[in-house]
Order: C-alpha cells, then sequence, then structure tokens
C-alpha cells in the first residue's frame, strides 16, 4: 500500500519545499495538502502555490489529496470567522463556503492532485433533513466545478449526525454519482461506533484514508500505537478493501520538531501488523 501523510503535521507552520523535503526522507510516496490558510495559502497563487507546485514538478511525489479548508481566516476561526459548513441552511452562508473551497480545488491547476476530501458538516453536529439537502446541493455545485480539473470529491466519517457511515453511504447513493467516494478515517470511526463495523459499511466507497489514533474519549489525532485502535484489526481491513488506498498520516505533530523518524517506524509498524 502506497505510503502517504498529510501536511496536517505541520498546520501549525507555514508549509515550505523543506518539510515537503522532510516528509520525502521518512518514507512518504504521496502527500497531501490540508488547506488551511496560515499553513498554505491557497488563494495565493503568485507566491505560496507557485512556491508548492514548482517543488511538485522537481520532485517524483505526487499530490494525492487537498483536504478542503475548515475556516476562510489565517486564524482557523480565532478571530470570529465562522466554520466552512457546505450543509448550513442559510444560502449565503453555503455560498460562501463553496467559494473557498473552489479556491482550493484551483490549486490543480498549477498542482494535478486526485481527490478533495470534504466534510459534511461541522464536528458534532446533529441530523437535519434540510441539512442533509443543502449538503447534496453543495456536493453536487462542487463535483461539477472540480470534475474538469481531474479531480474527485472525497467524503470523510467525522463526528458528527450527518456524516455517520450509513449516511454517507445514503448520501452518496441518492445523488447517484459513481465517482464520488470516501475517504476512511480510522481515528473517527473508532470514536462512532468502531472501526470494523465502519469499514463494513463503506469499504465499497474507501478511495483514501486518514490514519491516526485516539482513545475514543477526543478527536487527538496521535500516532498510532499512542490510543486504544486494534491496527492489526485495521490493517487487515484496509488491505481487504475493494479499491487499495494509501496508507495516509494524519497526525498533530509538535510545532518545530521533524516528525521524520516517528514517520519511518509508524509506517513500518503499520506494513507489519
Amino acid at each position: 500500500m502506497l505510503r502517504a501523510v498529510s501536511t496536517y503535521i505541520y498546520v501549525k507552520e507555514r508549509l515550505h519545499p523543506g518539510l515537503l523535503d522532510d516528509l520525502v526522507k521518512s518514507g512518504a510516496q504521496a502527500i497531501e495538502i490540508f488547506a488551511a490558510r496560515q499553513h498554505f495559502d491557497y488563494a495565493n497563487r503568485r507566491q505560496h502555490v507557485r512556491e508548492i507546485a514548482d517543488w511538485f514538478k522537481a520532485n517524483n511525489i505526487p499530490l494525492n489529496s487537498v483536504h478542503a479548508p475548515l475556516f476562510s481566516d489565517y486564524e482557523w476561526g480565532r478571530t470570529g470567522s465562522p466554520p466552512i459548513n457546505i450543509a448550513s441552511t442559510d444560502r449565503a452562508h453555503r455560498v460562501d463556503a463553496m467559494d473557498e473551497i473552489k479556491r482550493a480545488l484551483e490549486i490543480a491547476e498549477h498542482i494535478p492532485f486526485r481527490f478533495l476530501v470534504q466534510h459534511i458538516g461541522t464536528p458534532d453536529q446533529g441530523y437535519d433533513e434540510k441539512k442533509f439537502e443543502a449538503a447534496m446541493t453543495s456536493v453536487e455545485h462542487l463535483r461539477a466545478f472540480a470534475k474538469p480539473l481531474g479531480v474527485r470529491i472525497l467524503l470523510e466519517n467525522i463526528p458528527n449526525e450527518l456524516s455517520t457511515p450509513d449516511r454517507l453511504v445514503e448520501f452518496i447513493k441518492t445523488m447517484h454519482f459513481d465517482d464520488i467516494g470516501v475517504c476512511f478515517d480510522c481515528g473517527h470511526a473508532h470514536m462512532m461506533g468502531g472501526i470494523p463495523e465502519s469499514f463494513g459499511i463503506l469499504k465499497d466507497h474507501i478511495c483514501s484514508t486518514h490514519l491516526h489514533d485516539n482513545n475514543k474519549d477526543k478527536d487527538s489525532h496521535l500516532w498510532p500505537g499512542k490510543g486504544s485502535i486494534n491496527w492489526k484489526e485495521t490493517m487487515d481491513l484496509l488491505r481487504a478493501a475493494p479499491q487499495t488506498p494509501p496508507l495516509l498520516l494524519e497526525i498533530e505533530g509538535e510545532e518545530k520538531k521533524s516528525p521524520s523518524e516517528d514517520v519511518s517506524a509508524t509506517f513500518r509498524k503499520l506494513e507489519t501488523s
């Protein structure tokens, strides 16, 4: 399985080529960019996007995916900016959310990538039929925008009532688009009823992953083995997925500390589990 790492591990720092070099040295064979403006200013095409695009052009490393932005500001919501929510029932808020996500999708004009990983709703959001329908309208719009760029939309299972495995499958089947898939987040599945159960429901739609650990109490994005996930069981399931997904680490790193040794050790551990 392809070794991949999300730049979420550096989310508190400005993304630059040296950080990407470090991930490659640690064994990463593909990258996911986490689209947070304070980390990667995806709207700054002349400088930041060009700088990162030049790195990808010079290195034989694919950009597997881009994680859609969660906030539109440079402080990750700390200035009072509302979260980006494609399930909002307020049309103006939803249009603003889609516009921001489209700016991130436009990265593909400079750095080709396969998947956009998209949340439906915000953490802990309850289910509401109108929110569900609003999200469908948003995803249909984003899919139409992404398709000419060569990007597929992947929906992520996150801890809320709109994104349970059953609801994601219902969402995909109702939309009748066979190119919409799932990014299977193991840490979130562990918090939401268990990995085997979630995998069993979503397996036919899984195209990518987010691998991290927790103790079911909070979404802590720990290194695999530092929480309570059974990684042998999880790896056996992922190997059995109809569309072999990458092993994509999405870890909360320590600022100014190289994760290189931990990344290498984690891949070895997972591959031998």
